[in-house]
C-alpha cells in the first residue's frame, strides 16, 4: 500500500535496480516528498501573512551592523561570516572614516565593527566625530594590534570592547552579540597592556575605595580569577566576590567588564590626546597596523 501511495504522488515509479535497495528508495521519495510539502506550507504561509499584513514580532529585529576597515579582503569576508548569522544584518561595509560617517547620516545602525587604525586615521577620532554627528550607536574595536592609548582613548569615548582578530569567529559573534545587549568586552590582554601602561587606577568614579576594593580591582585589570585574587589577597574566593559586587554598586555597572571599563574612563589623559611613542603591538606574529 506504501509503495502505491508513493506511485500515486510522485507520478513515476522510482527506479530501484535491486530489490535489496528498495526499502531505501522509498525512505528517499517519501522524505523527498516531505520537505516539498514543508517549503510550499511555509511559502504560502508567508504569503498569507504578507497579504494580511502582519509584521514580524519586535523579538526577532536583527542587530544592524556596519564595518569599518581598509583592507578590503579581511572586511568582505567578515561580511559574509556575519550576514549568515540569523540575528545580524550587515548593513554597510566601508573603507574610510568619511564613507562609514556618511553611512551613519543614512542609515540605521546599532553598532559600528571597527579597526583601531583606518589607514591613516585613528579610531578615536572616528568616534568622537561620529558622537558629534548625533550617532548613538555602540562601538567594538575589532584589531589585530593593540595600542594602549589609543585603546584608552577609544574606550573613554564610549568604545564598548576591544576584539582581537587573533581569536576565533565563534567568539567575535559572542562578542558582538554581548555588546549589543550593552555588555562591554574588552579582551584580558587589552586590559593587561593598559594597566600596565597606566598604572594609576585612582579613578573619580570609583572614589573612596578601601584597600581591598583596590587590590581587587588591580587583580581584575590583570585578568585574574576570583579564585587567584583571593589567593594573592590571602582571602576566600567568596570574599573577593562580596568585594566585587560592592565595586560594581559604587560604580553602577553590572559585570566585570563594565567595571574595568569605568575604571578607564576618567583615570586617563583627556580624550583625543595621544601619548608619544606608543606602538601597536601585534599578537601572534600579526602585523600592527597604523
Amino acid at each position: 500500500m506504501l509503495c502505491r501511495l508513493i506511485i500515486v504522488w510522485q507520478g513515476r515509479i522510482p527506479v530501484c535496480p535491486t530489490a535489496d535497495r528498495s526499502i531505501a528508495c522509498v525512505i528517499f521519495w517519501v522524505a523527498a516528498g516531505v520537505f516539498r510539502i514543508k517549503a510550499l506550507a511555509e511559502r504560502l504561509i508567508d504569503r498569507n501573512m504578507q497579504s494580511m499584513g502582519v509584521q514580524e514580532s519586535p523579538d526577532l529585529r536583527r542587530t544592524r551592523l556596519a564595518l569599518l576597515d581598509d583592507h578590503g579582503l579581511f572586511r568582505e569576508g567578515l561580511g559574509y561570516l556575519l550576514a549568515s548569522e540569523p540575528d545580524f544584518e550587515v548593513v554597510g561595509q566601508c573603507s574610510t572614516s568619511a564613507d562609514a560617517l556618511q553611512l551613519l547620516g543614512s542609515t540605521a545602525v546599532d553598532l559600528v565593527l571597527l579597526e583601531l587604525s583606518i589607514g591613516t586615521e585613528r579610531c578615536d577620532e572616528f568616534i568622537s566625530n561620529a558622537r558629534q554627528s548625533g550617532y548613538q550607536g555602540k562601538f567594538l574595536l575589532v584589531t589585530a594590534g593593540i595600542d594602549p592609548a589609543r585603546s584608552a582613548a577609544a574606550l573613554k569615548l564610549g568604545a564598548s570592547g576591544i576584539f582581537l582578530k587573533c581569536n576565533s569567529s565563534t567568539r567575535l559573534v559572542r562578542a558582538i552579540r554581548l555588546v549589543a545587549s550593552g555588555e562591554a568586552s574588552v579582551d584580558q590582554r587589552v586590559m593587561q597592556l593598559i594597566a600596565d601602561r597606566y598604572p594609576q587606577l585612582e579613578d573619580q568614579r570609583l572614589g573612596g575605595l578601601t584597600k581591598r576594593e583596590q587590590t581587587v580591582l588591580r587583580g581584575l585589570l590583570d585578568g585574574l580569577t576570583n579564585k587567584k585574587i583571593g589567593r594573592q589577597a590571602g582571602v576566600s574566593e567568596s570574599a573577593i566576590k562580596a568585594t566585587l559586587q560592592q565595586l560594581f554598586d559604587k560604580a553602577g555597572v553590572r559585570t566585570r567588564s563594565q567595571l574595568v571599563r569605568a575604571a578607564l574612563d576618567g583615570s586617563l589623559a583627556p580624550a583625543g590626546v595621544a601619548v608619544p611613542g606608543q606602538e601597536a603591538i601585534p599578537l601572534h606574529g600579526q602585523s600592527a597596523r597604523h
